[in-house]
């Protein structure tokens, strides 16, 4: 059919790779479309479990505002796959192991790294192990929602965690903001750009001190400290919270802090340093600690943020990654940009 890009040919998977890109968001595929176009074989694994699964729509990504993240993530796959040296595999990762000095150079990999890395197939795909030269962590975050028994109903239409994402189409709305998180205040601040009517829900958390709460106060939001029992509605509609007390307070929607977590177990004994909010610390290279592991996207900090910005972070640790592997290749080694 014209215009229509056939995949290419699927790889040798016992051939080693170049690299190895774990999650299939906007930077690993970001990652791995400039990596094929370097030229080299890359394989992405991806368990088709994103983590804004439940949103609806994207916004702030250029000449796809608006788009569904599920769209943007077909369409990106589709461009990776119609290179002849990229491989995509739905599988989930079950582990990631350093060859030794020894195997690395009998595998062809100059510099003496490299890793095997095996994951298990997913909606009847094959499992799969792949040897790889460098290996690149996008596999984003998992998501801790407040306890709340129907706080999923809501979530991904009424309530988000992106306040840069579907804060516009929040404006003049009655909102919440509801998290027990140390950063409540900058998030506060953020959302009262669309809505002067807001309210912080702290949930009975000590997580906003009292002149942060006068700060609020003189800009007309108030800060709410008793305990949530839940979200409450009318069919899809939000329409206000339900405090342990038993009142209700009006809101239409508004802004979750959720907690996160960087699954990523799969590494094994190659423990990597992580900040205080346990997200992966990497150098501007975009290497963790372990030396030959990447990471980029929401995985590193500060956090999640839009998927432009996660796509770009993709790309350029992708750009480094691809200079590690030459300057490796030549017997240079590391050297900072």
């Amino acid at each position: 059919m014209a215009g229509v890009v056939e995949p290419a040919p699927q790889l040798d998977d016992s051939v080693p790779f170049g690299v190895v890109i774990i999650g299939g968001g906007p930077a690993g595929l970001s990652a791995g479309l400039q990596l094929v176009r370097a030229n080299r074989r890359i394989a992405i694994i991806d368990s088709n479990r994103p983590r804004h699964a439940a949103t609806l729509q994207s916004h702030g990504f250029l000449t796809r505002d608006g788009a569904s993240p599920l769209d943007l993530r077909r369409l990106g796959r589709e461009e990776f796959e119609a290179y002849p040296t990229a491989r995509f595999a739905q599988a989930v990762t079950n582990s990631v192991e350093r060859l030794s000095e020894a195997e690395a150079l009998a595998v062809g990999f100059p510099d003496g790294i490299g890793f095997r890395v095996t994951a298990k197939g997913v909606r009847g795909a094959a499992d799969v192990e792949f040897v790889t030269r460098r290996v690149l962590v996008t596999a984003g975050l998992t998501e801790e929602l407040p306890q709340f028994p129907m706080v999923r109903a809501y979530y991904g239409t009424a309530l988000h965690s992106c306040v840069e994402c579907d804060g516009f189409e929040k404006s003049d709305r009655p909102l919440v903001l509801i998290g027990e998180t140390s950063d409540l205040f900058a998030r506060a601040l953020l959302i009262s750009r669309f809505s002067s009517d807001l309210i912080v829900f702290t949930n009975g958390a000590d997580t906003i001190r009292p002149e942060q709460e006068a700060q609020l106060a003189a800009i007309g939001i108030r800060v709410e400290r008793r305990e949530i029992e839940d979200i409450v509605g009318e069919k899809a509609d939000m329409t206000g919270v339900r405090l342990v007390d038993g009142e209700v307070i009006p809101r239409v929607g508004g802004f979750l802090r959720p907690r996160w977590h960087a699954p990523i177990e799969f590494l094994g004994d190659l423990n990597v340093d992580r900040d205080d909010w346990g997200l992966v610390q990497v150098n501007e290279r975009g290497e963790t600690s372990q030396r030959g592991v990447f990471a980029a996207g929401d995985i590193v900090p500060p956090g999640p943020q839009q998927l432009i910005i996660a796509a770009g972070n993709g790309a350029r640790v992708a750009a480094k990654l691809n200079m590690d592997m030459i300057r490796g290749a030549l017997g240079v080694g590391v050297i900072d940009e």
